[in-house]
């Protein structure tokens, strides 16, 4: 096997091979680490490569092949984890110039699990201040470019493990998302973005607990190391209350056991808060589900008028930004990325009034999905309502362009799909479903039942299988 077919190897496979003695982690982690070193300074992916710290675990790795250990299911993989979560002895930056030696002094709780499993931390992803957007830059770390295009950005905000599964360097990234934060990366970079249902993966270190909407979960180039990482992180936490009684991992739907979907309805959602879909991801989407209708599934088109809350979301989004960053204004206002700046004035001006509608809102929206859910087994919709935007764009200010048309700025134009997800908490899959006019990737997304991932994965899979994806390779 060469080095770059290894690289692009999914971890799946490469673990298989470490078991049966025929890859050694140390020459896989000596391989992606010398890929790391090539690509970083194109794409700026990661903010801390931890080259010393990989070779020795991934010693042991092989040590413990050696000895018949019994091995976990990730054993000898690397794995990137986003600038958010704490990973001991390194720092946790939050992508800002504000915690540049917040070194960490224990591993986050999902760390933890990822390491148990066997899987090897090769470094920190770059994500944008605190994950406030959907693209990631910041001026504590410059810019980090899709592997697909470098004048594009990789999404946000965990565009910096995106980028790096993307270009092989590494074949799993652990991404959170508050508003999208794991499917728009995931879709502007071709990959596959897993969600979780609200309480299956534990968020130990959100400020609010109670009213948490940011998830932790894997991005990956196929729907079986999509699976298998999740598998790794659910499971509760003394520290997360929803974990505590949250939803148990449904099993398998039989109906979806084969390869008929006869029994399945699919309610597809071409519009959102968004006024427009790029015309070449709407044929994407529509060939996605004209695969599973050929497998026997019904597909219905929702018409209903729903209201998505784009306005209370945004109140509660940026009312959060202005009232946990304020602490930070006196020392660091002129280090701050001028998108927090931005959305931490914005959020000042609501009121308690605005806060607590938004919040009556959120429980509307949760009540309205699960409506439709009772009538069909699926939601899908576009990931993004566009390809990637370019590098420079502002996603405080600048409006996204669709088809030469303005839309609004990101929330409202292009990640429309993905913020409503987080409010009411449902599980939500974004795989790619084509390419572009432009050459870059197009995603769809699939949205299921309370704690039916493996449903949404297994629809995921099926697709997959019809309209394999995982053999592009972008050309930097």
């Amino acid at each position: 096997m060469s080095d770059t077919d290894l690289l692009f190897t999914p971890a799946a496979k490469a673990t298989a091979l470490i078991r049966d003695r025929k890859l050694s982690p140390v020459e896989y982690v000596d391989v992606l680490l010398k890929a790391i070193d090539r690509a970083q300074p194109k794409l700026n992916c990661f903010r801390v490569v931890m080259a010393e710290e990989a070779r020795r675990d991934a010693k042991k790795a092989e040590e413990a092949v050696t000895r018949g250990e019994k091995l976990g299911p990730l054993h000898g993989i690397p794995v990137s984890i986003k600038d958010l979560v704490d990973v001991k002895g390194v720092p946790t930056r939050h992508g800002s110039a504000i915690f540049e030696d917040n070194v960490a002094q224990a591993d986050d709780v999902l760390v933890q699990r990822l390491r148990a499993a066997g899987a090897i931390v090769v470094g920190k992803a770059t994500t944008p201040e605190f994950g406030v957007k959907g693209l990631t830059d910041g001026p504590s770390f410059g810019i980090t470019r899709n592997p697909w295009n470098l004048d594009r950005t990789s999404g946000g905000s965990s565009g910096g493990g995106a980028a790096a599964v993307a270009a092989g360097l590494g074949p799993i990234s652990l991404g959170t998302d508050g508003a999208g934060s794991i499917r728009g990366p995931a879709s502007c970079s071709g990959l596959v973005g897993l969600k979780p249902t609200l309480g299956a993966v534990p968020a130990d270190t959100t400020r609010d607990a109670f009213g948490n909407n940011v998830f932790a979960g894997p991005l990956s180039r196929t729907i079986t190391d999509a699976a298998i990482m999740h598998s790794v992180l659910v499971g509760p936490s003394d520290k997360d209350p929803w974990s505590l009684s949250g939803p148990s991992q449904q099993p398998l739907s039989p109906k979806l056991a084969g390869r008929d979907l006869s029994g399945v309805r699919i309610g597809y959602i071409e519009l959102t808060a968004n006024p427009r879909i790029a015309a070449d991801v709407r044929t994407n989407t529509r060939a996605s589900l004209a695969a599973w209708e050929a497998m026997g599934a019904v597909v219905e088109e929702v018409t209903e008028k729903i209201d998505w809350i784009e306005y209370e979301g945004r109140v509660l989004y940026q009312a959060n930004f202005a009232v946990f960053c304020a602490q930070y204004l006196p020392k660091w206002q002129n280090q701050m990325d001028p998108v927090t700046l931005a959305f931490m004035d914005r959020g000042r001006q609501f009121t308690l009034a605005d806060f607590r509608n938004a919040q009556f809102a959120r429980t509307a929206l949760f009540r309205k999905i699960q409506s439709l859910l009772a009538r069909y087994d699926f939601l899908v919709t576009p990931t993004n309502a566009r390809t990637a935007l370019d590098v420079t764009h502002d996603a405080a200010n600048d409006e996204v362009i669709i088809d030469g048309v303005k839309c609004g700025i990101t929330r409202q134009g292009w990640t429309s799909y993905q913020y409503p997800f987080n409010l009411t908490g449902h599980p939500a899959l974004a795989l790619p479903s084509g390419f572009g006019a432009d050459g870059l990737p197009t995603s769809v997304q699939i949205v299921g039942k309370w704690g039916a991932e493996t449903d949404v994965l297994r629809l995921g899979a099926l697709f997959e299988d019809a309209q394999p994806w995982a053999q592009h390779r972008p050309s930097m």
